[in-house]
Formats: C-alpha cells, sequence, structure tokens
C-alpha cells in the first residue's frame, strides 16, 4: 500500500471560510473592494493591538509599498537578513536599491544585532566591498525577519535602528500569532508584513498585509496598491500606482482563517513538542529552543543535524530518506549572500547562517497532521540516525 504524502505545511481549512466566499458571491462582491476587505483589516487591526492594517495581493507586495512609502530609491542601501525567503530581498531590487545582508545569530536564527551595527557603520563610512567601496551612505531601511515564527531579537535591534534613527520594516511573514512579552510580530517597527500564502499558518490562498502605526502610511498605501487613481471622475493618475490590493473574497477566506489562528498557532508547538520529546535523546539531533518571554508560533519545526555526531547522516541523507515514502521536507532558507542573483551584494557576519543552511531541515509541520503523521517522520529520522 502506497503511503499517504505528507505535506510541509498545507492548508488547513475551518469551518467559516466557505460561507464567508459564498456570501461575497451572493452579494456579488468579487472586486478587490468590498466589506470583507474592511472587516478583515478591522479583525486582523484589532488582533495584533490596534495597527492600521491594509491587506494586499501578497507579503512581497506589503515590503515593496513600504520601501516606496519610505523613499527608497536607485542605489540607496537597504539592510536586509540573510537568511530567508528571496521575497524579503527582492522588492529591494524592484526600486534599484543595494541589499546589504546581515547574518543570523544563533539563538534565534534571525538577524543578529552585533553585525547589523557592524553593517550600519560599514554603510556610513563606506567601508563596503565591491563598487560601493568609499560610497557613504545612511541606510534607508532595516529588514528583519521572524523565521520559521520564532521572534527576533526586536529589543536590540530596534534599539540600534533608533539610534541610527533607520526606519524598520518587519518581515513577520512566517509569524502570525508569534510574541514577545504579549507583544505582537509585526508590531515593533515602523512597517509590519505578514503572509497568507498557501503555506502559511493562516492563507488566503494568497495574500498578504502591511500593518503600521501610522494611520497617513496605511492610507497611503492603499492608494498606491489600488492603481494611486486620483480623486476625479475619470482615470486620473498623479503617482505609479501597483495592483497589490486583496479581493473581498480572498479577504472572506481571510476572515474565517483568523478566527483558528490561535487554535492553529497551539497546533505547530505542539507539533514542535512532539519532534523534540520524541528524538531530544537522538545524538546529533537539536532543536531552536524559545528565549525567555518569546512566544514562537512554530510555523515549521526545524532540526539541525550534526553529522559529527549522527554517524555521518547529513540532512540531505535525511531528507531524501523522508522523499522516498512520500514526506516532504526541506532545508533551511539558503542565505541571500550565498544565491546566485544576490552573491555580489555586501555581507556582514559570521557565517552562522551558512552552517545552519548546510546542517537544518524544516519537518512536516502542518496544524492538520495526525499524531500518527508525525510519528512516520519520526520514523524514518530514527531509522537512519538511530538504527
Amino acid at each position: 500500500m502506497t503511503n499517504k504524502t505528507i505535506y510541509l505545511s498545507s492548508p488547513h481549512m475551518g469551518s467559516k471560510e466557505l460561507t464567508l466566499v459564498t456570501e461575497a458571491f451572493h452579494t456579488n462582491w468579487i472586486a478587490p473592494v468590498g466589506p470583507h476587505i474592511d472587516a478583515f483589516e478591522k479583525e486582523l487591526s484589532s488582533y495584533v493591538g490596534g495597527s492600521e492594517v491594509a491587506v494586499l495581493s501578497s507579503g512581497t507586495a506589503a515590503i515593496h509599498l513600504s520601501l516606496v512609502l519610505l523613499g527608497v530609491q536607485e542605489e540607496d542601501y537597504v539592510i536586509c537578513q540573510s537568511m530567508t525567503f528571496s521575497a524579503s530581498a527582492n522588492p529591494i531590487r524592484y526600486q534599484g536599491a543595494i541589499p546589504i545582508f546581515v547574518d543570523s545569530e544563533e539563538d534565534t536564527w534571525n538577524m543578529c544585532p552585533e553585525a547589523l551595527e557592524k553593517a550600519i557603520q560599514g554603510c556610513l563610512t563606506g567601508d563596503l566591498p565591491g563598487p560601493w567601496t568609499g560610497k557613504a551612505r545612511k541606510p534607508k531601511a532595516i529588514i528583519p525577519v521572524h523565521l520559521y515564527g520564532v521572534p527576533a531579537k526586536m529589543k536590540e535591534i530596534m534599539a540600534i535602528a533608533q539610534k541610527y534613527e533607520i526606519p524598520v520594516i518587519e518581515d513577520a511573514a512566517e509569524a502570525m500569532g508569534a510574541h514577545i512579552q504579549g507583544k505582537h510580530c509585526g508590531t515593533f517597527g515602523d512597517f509590519g508584513v505578514f503572509s497568507f500564502n498557501g503555506n502559511k499558518i493562516i492563507t488566503t490562498s494568497s495574500g498578504g498585509a502591511l500593518i503600521s502605526p501610522s494611520k497617513a502610511s496605511i492610507a497611503a498605501a492603499k492608494h498606491l496598491a489600488t492603481q494611486a487613481r486620483d480623486e476625479a471622475p475619470h482615470y486620473q493618475h498623479s503617482k505609479i500606482g501597483y495592483n497589490y490590493r486583496m479581493s473581498n473574497v480572498l479577504a472572506g477566506i481571510g476572515r474565517g482563517q483568523l478566527e483558528v489562528l490561535d487554535e492553529r498557532v497551539r497546533a505547530r508547538r505542539a507539533n514542535f513538542e512532539f519532534y523534540r520529546s520524541a528524538l531530544r535523546e537522538i545524538q546529533g539531533i537539536s532543536f531552536l529552543e524559545e528565549l525567555p518571554d518569546y512566544y514562537a508560533n512554530r510555523w515549521l519545526s526545524c532540526i539541525i543535524v550534526d553529522p559529527a555526531k549522527t554517524g555521518g547522516v547529513d540532512r540531505e541523507q535525511l531528507r531524501r530518506a523522508m522523499q522516498e515514502v512520500a514526506i516532504e521536507s526541506r532545508p533551511l532558507w539558503k542565505p541571500m549572500h550565498m544565491q546566485p542573483v544576490f552573491e555580489n551584494f555586501p555581507y556582514f557576519g559570521k557565517k552562522v547562517s551558512e552552517l545552519l543552511f548546510e546542517r537544518g531541515l524544516c519537518l512536516p509541520s502542518g496544524s492538520n497532521l495526525s499524531e500518527g503523521d508525525l510519528g512516520r517522520v519520526v520514523e524514518v529520522i530514527l531509522s537512519k540516525v538511530n538504527p
């Protein structure tokens, strides 16, 4: 009998999404406007503690609009966490700006505050490699990321950003429901970004959100996201705009998903605890622990595989072993400074993210996994490292 496929992070619908989508169809609110959009933004705002919200077509769109609103232009410097998905960095290049990549630290795998400050100083003095040597400029923005739903060291990052008066775009695409001392990820910076892509902890199929304490900034974002159409009876445009607004239909899905977000977080955290309990005694397998007062949503449960302690078994051998029995797993993000498209841009750090990429593996983490599914994953790992 063929095993069913266990996916890394598949969508998990609740009971209300279909009702809300059907309502959108029955009332003919199909276009990127309508009552579900307004309601979804209000409900998101309430969930994260009152920030202003614009729901958009993707988290990438939210990062791009943040950069536009901050006036990022060609050849400006933008500091970005290196270990992340390319969507964190691509919008920097949309603007023709220069990404300055910063390494991870070991406690959270997120932006290293020490390397961040060195990167800022390098920009201010022009102590940069390649064609940017001697070109001193103050960075226009800092983009930290909350990887796999584990909060970054935002207290330290924000202190550095405020010291140098640099705005922060907080990429919380993977971190809805995560918080530090009760303050939600995405609400520390000048802008926060969420993603509702199909593999995220809650989904609108595709979609994202931009949040900010600034009402004026979010109003400007909504204007730009709807092609920057001026107030006029005809179509008139004084600025370049974008087709970045979420549709009313997808907002209906989002409203239903938001109702079960805390439940989904609990399920993902339970997955992590299952894996940790089952594998904690295995030499060469380790997990990323939470810092005090940190609450991770555990979007993906990840392990570090040290072949020096597993008898030579590395993360790629584990990944292939799972693939052979229809279990989807994935290496940690390949750092941006190692990517062909970004490898020539400046980078500050001690290669922590490179080692994490070499040894890290994301395990199936969906909130709809059964205990039997999780057991199958553990069985494969144990068969390789504890035969």
